[in-house]
């Protein structure tokens, strides 16, 4: 008896030590604002490719916002439904405007003059879709 109530003892202790230690638990947690980049696509001036051509371009171009969000580099992507110049934006989880210049370049849309791109920094809390990290399911 006397062992287990010693071990209960140096249990209680232990706890005490290490939750103890612990911070507690502000009651108005304020949200950490975070910078990400939005990027606005335009249309380029090279949009003279063959339909053929064209298809392929976009089909890379859907390959490659598929791959930069299975890396969590790429939070939200998708096109406007107007017609007009404006044709889709992306918003990026990156450290420097030069990091998404880099990644913006293996887009086969932009590669080929098809789109350009505008990029400005933008600030939300990191939630939801904005959560750091890579997904665990594909975008589409």
């Amino acid at each position: 008896m006397k062992r287990t109530s010693i071990s209960i003892l140096i249990l209680i202790l232990i706890s005490q030590a290490v939750f103890g230690q612990q911070k507690p638990a502000s009651k108005n947690p304020e949200p950490q604002i975070r910078q990400y980049w939005f990027v606005l696509l335009t249309k380029g001036d090279n949009r003279s490719q063959d339909s053929v051509t064209a298809a392929k371009i976009q089909a890379g171009h859907l390959a490659n916002i598929q791959k930069l969000y299975m890396e969590g580099k790429v939070k939200v992507a998708g096109p406007f439904g107007e017609e007009g110049d404006w044709q889709g934006i992306f918003i990026f989880d990156c450290e420097t405007k030069e990091e998404v210049e880099k990644l913006l370049k293996t887009d086969p849309a932009i590669s080929a003059g098809r789109m350009v791109y505008q990029i400005r920094s933008w600030y939300t809390v990191p939630v939801g879709s904005f959560a750091p990290g890579k997904p665990k399911t594909p975008l589409f």
